[in-house]
């Protein structure tokens, strides 16, 4: 059996986190994300989460190397052992550099299939969908009044808690957003471009089409 090695790019709101996580039960492999490993490390009171916690208690970013020995640990497991589904990471060059060292020593001579999906998509539609965004503050759930409204208005699908709208949720903050994005990741596009990985998928449409689409994609 390939393992199949699956990392995700693309601007905020494009649609990642729906269909990663999707991805991940469809295809029965682990969803991997940085935030959700952090909280994991800090909450098991891990070495590292507790030195995770001392950065983020002081408003910091987590270092680069505690975050790939995270990150490391969780790929080595047993419930990756046929592969992952890896959201928000890598962020930079820095980092992708980091995962492909990390591959390395976990895969030995294992068949690997690495992709690197990159969802392409309209800028103005990302800033329709951040402004319209809601979200669970119990179970974490997200919907969009525009694009998967909830089936009660404010009240949370799963749970039945009362959706939440993130202050920072408005359209100069997404524009900044955008161009911190294309500034400091977008150049992990050409560096899987260059090495013959890079997979682009049109993430404009429904849920169900651009799902489609990747089905297509990680079945190649």
């Amino acid at each position: 059996m390939i393992k199949k090695e699956l990392i995700f790019l693309g601007p905020p709101a494009c649609g990642k986190g729906t269909q990663t996580n999707r991805l991940s039960e469809f295809l029965g492999f682990p969803h991997v994300d940085t935030g959700s490993l952090l909280r994991a490390e800090i909450a098991n009171g891990t070495e590292e989460g507790k030195f995770a916690k001392s950065f983020i208690d002081k408003g910091q970013l987590v270092p680069a190397e505690l975050v790939g020995k995270i990150i490391a640990k969780k790929l080595a497991g047993e419930d990756c052992k046929n592969g992952y589904v890896l959201d928000g990471y890598p962020r930079s060059l820095e980092q992708a550099e980091m995962l492909e060292k990390i591959n390395a020593e976990v895969d030995k001579d294992e068949e690997v299939s690495f992709k690197a999906i990159y969802f392409d998509i309209d800028t103005q539609i990302l800033i329709d969908r951040i402004v319209s965004r809601q979200s669970c503050p119990k179970c974490g759930e997200i919907y969009n009044k525009k694009f998967k409204p909830s089936k009660v208005e404010n009240v949370c699908d799963k749970c039945g808690s009362e959706l939440k709208t993130r202050a920072d949720d408005n359209e100069e903050t997404a524009r900044a957003r955008f161009d911190t994005y294309f500034r400091e990741t977008a150049p992990l596009v050409k560096f899987y471009e260059d090495k013959g990985v890079l997979y682009k998928i049109d993430a404009n449409g429904s849920i169900d089409e651009v799902w489609d689409r990747l089905l297509k994609i990680v079945n190649e």
